[in-house]
């Protein structure tokens, strides 16, 4: 006679009548994901609590059950808030785990939380509810480190600094303005999330295996106990659908992207080549060998922690690229990415909003090295312009200037009107304002422009923003 799969603990399986012989412990191990998906524990008893409020309103679930089930979630989540609580691998996962623990406590009334659900669109519920809280403590990250840049902005709205395209020398611009533009990248970020959180907060729960159910449930009822926007509406793809994480790690690659673009430039900034900035210490390490050494670990490690977000991303492509309907054991890989995506979002963010308020800043190098890229050439091209010269013949004449600056080691503004007018008469002394690296900055004073009163203009609206 064949027995029924047994734990050690002498507790059955919750599928294990179908079966003659017990898993072995290398598939028990490799099947296993209660390693990771414990820390959906709270929000597993969440859904739980909202789905048995459920049963008891369409009086499937009686009110003593009801009463005890709340009761025993409410023991259960302070012991695993307390750190108290057995996991069991032979539990596999988090549902099953707290479902035989509630049951050991309160009998038969644990036995039927599970009417009229299954573990697979439990695990939708329970992830969503958990990216559902973690956008919105990313969004809250999201602020504080937009607070810090704006903040840095504002004390630098007039610090000039060399633009730069290809890494060469361009155009004069305002450190505060450089900053504002990584600010604009991170009001993107937070729309992304914000509406992907939209996405992501559609109730599964009902959706039972893939069918759906025979029981007389409302769902409407349950997305309004757990504060859901809408109901997912086909039960094939609310329980299949991982489109809510593929969409959250596409938005958090984005951001970690802009994160990594800005320590690249903090990490060429602090290097002496540069000597723009420089970084408090607590945010960066020694040599080991080199005494002399500061190494901008943070940034570079941004950088680096960027390509493992990228990652996640390609991996949850990847997991559903095959799949068809519905529920495939697959989707159990979708967790540790989406974990730890967020944990690397939450603290990039959290350490660049305080990393950005230890940043000194360095306005003599920064003006140095913008007179070193004959930075004020396109404002002498548009002198010319203005006087009635065509654009390119303006252009030409200017590339000829710096060719002679160039050759004896001087900036546009050093040449001698007369030897301006070599190249045009229509240069006459008006044009030293226009050489001028105040004068270019003055010049664009137009929304979006560098002008430190367009700087102060856009730090007013993302403030107002904030």
């Amino acid at each position: 006679m064949s027995t029924p799969s047994t734990p050690p603990d002498g507790s059955p399986a919750a599928w294990s009548g179908r079966f003659s012989e017990p898993v072995s412990e290398i598939v028990k191990r490799y099947t296993a994901s209660i390693s990771f998906d414990y820390r959906l524990a709270e929000f597993d008893i969440q859904g739980s609590l909202a789905h048995a409020a459920m049963l008891h309103h369409v009086g499937v679930l009686s009110k003593d059950d009801l009463a005890a089930i709340q009761r025993g979630m409410a023991e259960l989540r302070t012991e695993i808030r307390a750190g108290q609580f057995n996991w069991s691998l032979d539990k596999e996962d988090v549902h099953l785990n707290i479902e035989a623990a509630l049951t050991a406590k309160i009998g038969d009334a644990g036995k039927r939380l599970h009417t009229g659900r299954s573990r697979n669109d439990q695990v939708a519920t329970d992830i969503r509810l958990y990216l559902r809280d973690a956008i919105d403590r990313i969004l809250a990250g999201l602020n504080a480190c937009q607070t810090s840049l704006v903040d840095l902005a504002e004390q630098h709205a007039d610090t000039v600094m060399p633009g730069f395209t290809h890494l060469q020398v361009a155009q004069p611009v305002t450190f505060g303005h450089h900053l504002m533009a990584y600010v604009e990248m991170l009001v993107r970020d937070a729309e992304r999330m914000a509406d992907c959180r939209r996405r992501v907060n559609r109730l599964p729960l009902g959706a039972a295996a893939l069918a759906g159910t025979s029981f007389p449930i409302d769902r409407a009822f349950v997305a309004r106990e757990l504060g859901f926007d809408g109901i997912c509406e086909n039960s094939l793809d609310a329980v299949s659908d991982r489109d809510f994480a593929i969409e959250f790690t596409a938005a958090a690659s984005i951001l970690m992207m802009h994160l990594s673009r800005l320590s690249e430039e903090l990490i060429l900034w602090m290097s002496p080549r540069f000597g723009f900035i420089d970084l408090a210490d607590r945010f960066c390490t020694g040599s080991s060998i080199m005494p002399q050494k500061k190494n901008p670990d943070v940034p570079e490690l941004v950088r680096g922690k960027t390509g493992r977000v990228n990652g996640h991303l390609v991996a949850l492509l990847t997991l559903m690229k095959g799949q068809p309907l519905a529920y495939n054991k697959d989707n159990q890989e979708d967790k540790e990415p989406i974990f730890d995506t967020v944990d690397t979002l939450t603290d990039t963010l959290a350490i660049y909003a305080d990393m950005l308020t230890g940043i000194t800043v360095k306005p003599d190098a920064m003006r140095a090295a913008v007179m070193q890229g004959f930075a004020t050439a396109t404002d002498l091209a548009d002198y010319l312009v203005k006087k009635g010269v065509p654009f390119r013949d303006a252009h030409e004449v200017v590339a000829r200037a710096v060719r002679t600056a160039d050759s004896s080691g001087r900036d546009l503004a050093d040449l001698a009107l007369a030897e301006l007018q070599a190249f045009s008469p229509m240069i006459t002394d008006d044009v030293y304002h226009v050489l001028t690296l105040e004068g270019s900055l003055a010049a664009r004073d137009h929304l979006g422009g560098t002008a430190p009163a367009q700087v102060r203009a856009a730090i007013a609206r993302a403030r107002k923003r904030l």
